[in-house]
Formats: C-alpha cells, structure tokens, sequence
C-alpha cells in the first residue's frame, strides 16, 4: 500500500449499524483492518458485537445505544461524528475491499457535485443485483443495468459512499422511518434538491441480504421486519403522494393481508406467517399523524 492510497482511506469514515451482528464481522476485517476511521452504532446488540469491534479494530469509535433506534436514527448518530470529508455508509453484511473502497473515493473526488456514490451491489461474487433506479413516485425505470458510471435517482442503503458537504440543507435519514424507505426518501429529498447520485459498476460490494441479523428468535424478526415494511410504506406514500392515498393503500393491501393470511397458515411457512402477522399489524397500528413533512 502506498502513502497515496493510505490518504484516500484517510478521507473517509466507514459507519456500521450493528444489531446482533457480531457473526458478520470477521468477514469485515479484510477491509476494516485498512481503516482508520470507523464508527460503529450498536442498536442494543445482545451477542457482544461492541466489545467484539473493540477488540478487532481498536480504532473504532462504538456507540453503544442499549436500545433498537432504527436505522436511519442509529446512522444519523453516526454521522454526527464523522469528521472527515466522506461517510461510508456499510451494512454488516455487506462486503467491500479495500480497493473497491479507494475508487469510490476517486470517482467521488472527481465528481464533487455527487452526493452519493455506490457500488455495483451482488448478491454473490459475480452475480449483480440491480441496486439502483429512478425515484418511484416519477416515472418506471426500465432497461439494462448500468455497464459503467451513471446518474440514478435512488440507490440501495446496504453501500453508499456520502461526500458530507453536499447534504446541507437536505439532511439525513427521516427518523420517523424505523426501517426501510428510509433510502428511498434520503435519494428523493437528494434528487429534488438536484444532488447528483451515482452508480460506479467498477466496484462490486457482496450483499449477504438479511444477514445481518442472526438470534435465537427468527420468527419474531422477519414479524418485526413485515410490521416497520408496512409502517414505513405508508409513511413514504403520506410523505411524497399523499395522505389520501397513504389511507387508500393501507385499506387495500390490510383487505389482502387478511385474506391471505389464513391461506398462509393452512400452506404452514412459519417465517412467512410471521412476516405477514406483523405488515398485517403494523397496518392496523398505523396512525397519520405526524407522518408527513
């Protein structure tokens, strides 16, 4: 490694959100071992994942929360203590290399109008997933993936490169989303405010989707998962359509929900049941209040 590429990582703050996670780290020591920023926000680990990161990358800055904030808060706590030019937003189960991570850096410095720049995302080594596409509340996208660097309206949150800068007068993540969408309307509120998002197909980070949450309780996490989706989608409508059809939606797919759930009991697939169970009462429990702004 030489002195140039030491400053490139010098440049940026790789951030996790930890939540039971502690299986994932070795597979991150292959690039958090070259970094010498990091800040790690631990949503109420119960596997000893701070005290792991502690002892692995001594260099790490842990934030030990004793409680699930959600996503997009537990980042935002993060951020808050980044000090250098560019975060690095990294889910636990997503894998980047070193490499990979200094030419996000280059791209970036090359394009300083980008808010965002993000990797080619792969659900395994060579196989690439589509992690990028127009806002969904403007037009369809359609057509290949990008074979090189590109302009998108949103992008997955498992990898994102941000250049801090460029977020003022935009912020960060929405609170108000526990999980999911919480991208989605980052990207939006980025988009409509004209801060350029990239793809940079040059560089693959491996997506291990779900894995980075593993405990002795899998039925209570994917109903967790199907309650904030649902939660969280009616947000999103409230917030960038419109109430009214936040309430249609919710009527719409609680009516399917109900229905489908007795056909799913009697098929016996206790993960998805579970999943279902919880849309099914987070569409119930949703309130508008306090979802749109």
């Amino acid at each position: 490694m030489n002195t140039r590429d030491d400053d490139l990582l010098g440049q940026v703050t790789v951030v996790l959100v930890t939540f039971h996670s502690a299986h994932c780290l070795p597979a991150l020591d292959g690039l958090l071992a070259h970094c010498p920023h990091i800040v790690v926000s631990d949503n109420g680990s119960g596997d000893g994942t701070p005290e792991q990161v502690r002892a692995r990358w001594p260099q790490a800055v842990v934030l030990e929360h004793g409680r699930n904030l959600g996503f997009g808060t537990a980042n935002n706590r993060a951020i808050a203590q980044v000090k250098t030019p560019f975060a690095f937003l990294l889910n636990p189960d997503c894998e980047v290399t070193p490499d990979g991570l200094r030419e996000l850096v280059r791209a970036a410095q090359a394009m300083p109008e980008a808010a965002i720049v993000a990797p080619q995302l792969e659900g395994a080594p060579g196989r690439s997933d589509v992690n990028y596409r127009w806002p969904s509340t403007l037009w369809s996208s359609r057509g290949p993936g990008a074979d090189g660097p590109a302009c998108v309206g949103f992008v997955v949150g498992a990898a994102m490169l941000f250049r801090l800068s460029r977020f003022e007068g935009v912020g960060f993540f929405d609170e108000r989303f526990f999980l999911y969408y919480e991208d989605d309307d980052l990207c939006l509120r980025l988009f409509q405010h004209q801060r350029p998002l990239l793809v940079w197909p040059a560089v693959a980070a491996v997506h291990r989707a779900r894995g980075s949450v593993k405990g002795k309780t899998p039925w209570k996490s994917e109903y967790l998962r199907g309650y904030h989706h649902a939660q969280s989608k009616l947000i999103y409508t409230a917030k960038h359509r419109s109430p009214a059809q936040a309430r249609r939606q919710r009527w719409r797919v609680l009516l399917g929900t109900t229905l489908a759930l007795p056909l799913r009991a009697i098929a016996w697939s206790p993960r998805l049941l579970a999943r279902m169970a919880g849309r099914w009462m987070g569409l119930i429990q949703w309130r508008q209040h306090d979802n749109r702004g």
